[in-house]
């Protein structure tokens, strides 16, 4: 058996399927190389293995999502705790290494060694199941708002190809009586045939607010077009079957967002959280799951920081203040607060005044809702270790 190392580097490049480990010690020279299963005897097999080869091991992993969960969550009831080395970090270091194809085995030395050189990477803190369970509801939210943007566009590009004028009536991404008037009705003569009447009673029926102006719109653009399109009934079925699944997946959507909200309400800190203006149970779920244990920072420029809202200074030769955003940041951090900030001007108070006194000194809009956003990041900061909900009265000083 080979001597046992003080210190080495084990990097992970993971996968669905199956994990690539390497070790390397202080000189870079491999130690081991293997292919795990990703399954739990495998990879328990693999760590005690490592495990042996060093007192002390440093874990590094290409992936901090689901494909590494397990693998995560083994690594801590052990004891040990990995970094997280970027994907875009390690194509760029792999440059600096012998050999062109891109292999396994080859992905996992390179982050070995990026991991051996470097010490600026983040540690992966693998999540409390109140956070894995916020982490797995919010994801599959994202996965059917994608879905739902994908149905209305398809929508509205079939619709344009036989009714053009009735595709511009309506906003289907917010207008759910159009989307059930498209489940029974789709052509200009099958609009115009039911009558206003008709449609007002057939629509209400179905619950849709506001039945009668929903009608005479559709009736207005029917009676602007009377021209048959080629493959208008084809296309008429296909409105109607996009038109049912987006009103299904919005009941779908409806029934997620109240187990987030339900889920997020269970959080310690939840009601600080929420009386943040612009932070409603969904953007705050999103925070809790993209910022992590909120305790572990050390102050609001940390938390800014790791959201990209501190800018950088990339200074050349004699130009300086040459301030811009940082490379390595959380970018589903930075959209939580760039959209909170963003709800929050909506009405009068502290947020709204601080945005116009940003735009009246130059600044455009994206510009002053980045400045409110730093703002707000140190407000919510201070709420969370003061544990008291926000209010826009100033605190009364201690006299």
């Amino acid at each position: 058996m080979s001597e046992r190392k003080s210190h080495v580097w084990a990097g992970v490049d993971a996968g669905k399927g199956h994990h690539w480990a390497a070790v390397v010690d202080e000189t870079g020279a491999t130690l081991w190389s293997r292919k795990i299963d990703n399954d739990e005897p495998a990879i328990l097999t693999a760590i005690g293995e490592i495990l042996d080869l060093a007192d002390q091991v440093h874990w590094a992993v290409d992936i901090s999502g689901t494909s590494s969960a397990l693998l995560l969550a083994l690594l801590a009831a052990h004891g040990q705790k990995a970094v997280y080395v970027p994907g875009r970090t390690v194509n760029r270091m792999a440059g600096a290494y012998r050999g062109e194809a891109k292999t396994d085995a080859r992905d996992a030395y390179v982050i070995a060694e990026t991991a051996r050189h470097r010490r600026d990477f983040t540690t992966i803190e693998v999540p409390a199941q109140l956070g894995a369970d916020l982490a797995l509801l919010t994801a599959h939210r994202s996965d059917l708002v994608a879905d739902r943007v994908r149905m209305i566009n398809r929508l509205r590009d079939v619709l344009t190809g036989v009714f053009p004028a009735l595709e511009r009536a309506f906003d289907y991404s917010a207008h759910k009586g159009a989307l059930v008037l498209l489940t029974g009705y789709q052509t200009p003569a099958a609009i115009r045939r039911q009558g206003r009447a008709r449609l007002t009673a057939w629509l209400a029926n179905r619950g849709v607010r506001g039945a009668d102006a929903v009608a005479a719109t559709a009736l207005e653009a029917a009676e602007a077009q009377h021209t048959v399109l080629p493959g208008e009934d084809v296309a008429a079925a296909i409105v109607a079957d996009l038109a049912a699944q987006i009103l299904a997946l919005d009941d779908r959507l409806k029934q997620i967002d109240k187990q987030i909200r339900n889920t997020f309400h269970a959080h310690p800190q939840a009601e600080i959280i929420e009386s943040m203006p612009g932070i409603g149970p969904i953007l705050g779920a999103e925070l809790v799951v993209a910022a992590g244990d909120l305790t572990a920072y050390a102050d609001a420029g940390h938390l800014a920081s790791a959201a990209g809202l501190v800018p950088v200074p990339r200074d050349s030769g004699r130009r300086t203040g040459n301030l811009h955003r940082p490379k390595r940041y959380s970018r589903r951090l930075r959209r939580v607060f760039y959209l909170s900030a963003q709800t929050s001007i909506i009405k009068d108070g502290p947020n709204r005044d601080f945005y116009l006194k940003k735009r009246a000194e130059g600044c455009k809009h994206v510009q002053a809702i980045i400045a409110l956003a730093r703002r707000r990041v140190s407000v919510l900061w201070a709420l969370l270790r003061d544990n008291r909900v926000f209010t826009s009265a100033p605190v009364a000083q201690a006299a």
